[in-house]
C-alpha cells in the first residue's frame, strides 16, 4: 500500500523501511530520500503515514512519538482510539484507502478521530488524500464493513476479470484479447453505474432480453452462487479480522 500511495501522488518521498529495500527502490523510482530511521522520517516530515503492520503500532509509535507533527495510518483493524492512544497528544487520522490509488482512481475511507483536529490540517490532508481519487467519510463502525468491500474489492475485481478470462479463453479467444474485451467491459460498466446514480437492476435489466443471452448466463451464475459466495467472502473477511 505504501508503494502504491507513492506513485499514485508521484511526489519525491522521504521513507524507511524494516531492511526489506523497498525504501531505497521507491526513492529510486519517485525521488526522495530512503532514512535510516522512522524517528528521522518523523523530524523532516509535516505528516507521516503509517504503512507498517498493524502489530508494529506501538513499537513504532515509541520511536516517534513527541517528534511526529500529525499522522494518517493505513493499518488495518486498528481502530483510532488505538491510534491516539500510542500518539497520544498528536492529529491522527485513520485511512482506509484501495490498491487503485497507484492510478488516482482509488477509494480513500477516512474516519474522525475522537480529538476534533485542527480544521486547516484536516483539510490539507483530506486534500492530499483527494489526489488519489475519492475520499468517503464514514463513522468508525461502518469501517470494517467498507473495507471488506472497498479495501479488498481490487482482488475480487482481479479474480472476476480472470475467471471470465479463462472462460472465453476455453472457448477460443486469445488470451490479450479477451483480457482486453473483459477489462475494458468493467471500466465502461463502472462509469455507466455511476452515471445511473449506482442503480445496479437498472443497468441489468437494460442488457437483459427475456429468454434472450444474458438471461440464461445470468442464471447460471446465479445456479453457481455468485451471490453467497460475496455474502461469505464479506463475512469471512470481517469476522477474521476480530479474531
Amino acid at each position: 500500500m505504501a508503494r502504491a500511495l507513492a506513485r499514485g501522488w508521484g511526489d519525491p518521498v522521504l521513507c524507511t523501511d524494516a531492511g526489506s529495500g523497498r525504501a531505497a527502490a521507491l526513492v529510486e523510482e519517485l525521488g526522495g530520500e530512503a532514512l535510516e530511521s522512522n524517528l528521522a522520517v518523523a523530524e523532516r516530515a509535516d505528516l507521516v503515514v503509517l504503512c507498517h503492520k498493524p502489530v508494529g503500532l506501538d513499537s513504532v509509535a515509541q520511536e516517534i512519538s513527541g517528534v511526529v507533527k500529525a499522522v494518517a495510518s493505513v493499518l488495518g483493524a486498528t481502530p483510532t482510539e488505538r491510534l491516539e492512544h500510542a500518539y497520544d497528544g498528536t492529529p491522527v487520522f485513520r485511512m482506509m484507502p484501495n490498491t487503485a490509488v497507484e492510478v488516482r482512481r482509488g477509494l480513500v475511507c477516512y474516519t474522525p478521530g475522537r480529538r476534533t483536529p485542527d480544521p486547516s490540517l484536516e483539510a490539507e490532508v483530506l486534500a492530499l488524500f483527494a489526489r488519489l481519487g475519492r475520499v468517503v467519510s464514514l463513522d468508525e463502525r461502518q469501517i470494517e464493513a467498507a473495507t471488506a468491500v472497498m479495501g479488498v474489492g481490487p482482488a475480487y475485481q482481479a479474480l472476476l476479470a480472470e475467471a471470465q478470462v479463462d472462460a472465453a479463453v476455453r472457448r477460443g479467444l486469445k488470451p490479450g484479447l479477451a483480457a482486453e474485451l473483459v477489462v475494458e467491459t468493467m471500466g465502461g460498466t463502472a462509469a455507466l453505474l455511476a452515471a445511473r446514480d449506482y442503480d445496479t437492476l437498472a443497468v441489468r435489466r437494460e442488457v437483459t432480453s427475456p429468454g434472450g443471452s444474458t438471461a440464461r448466463g445470468l442464471a447460471a451464475l446465479e445456479r453457481a452462487g455468485v451471490r453467497a459466495a460475496f455474502h461469505d467472502a464479506i463475512d469471512a473477511v470481517i469476522d477474521g479480522a476480530r479474531t
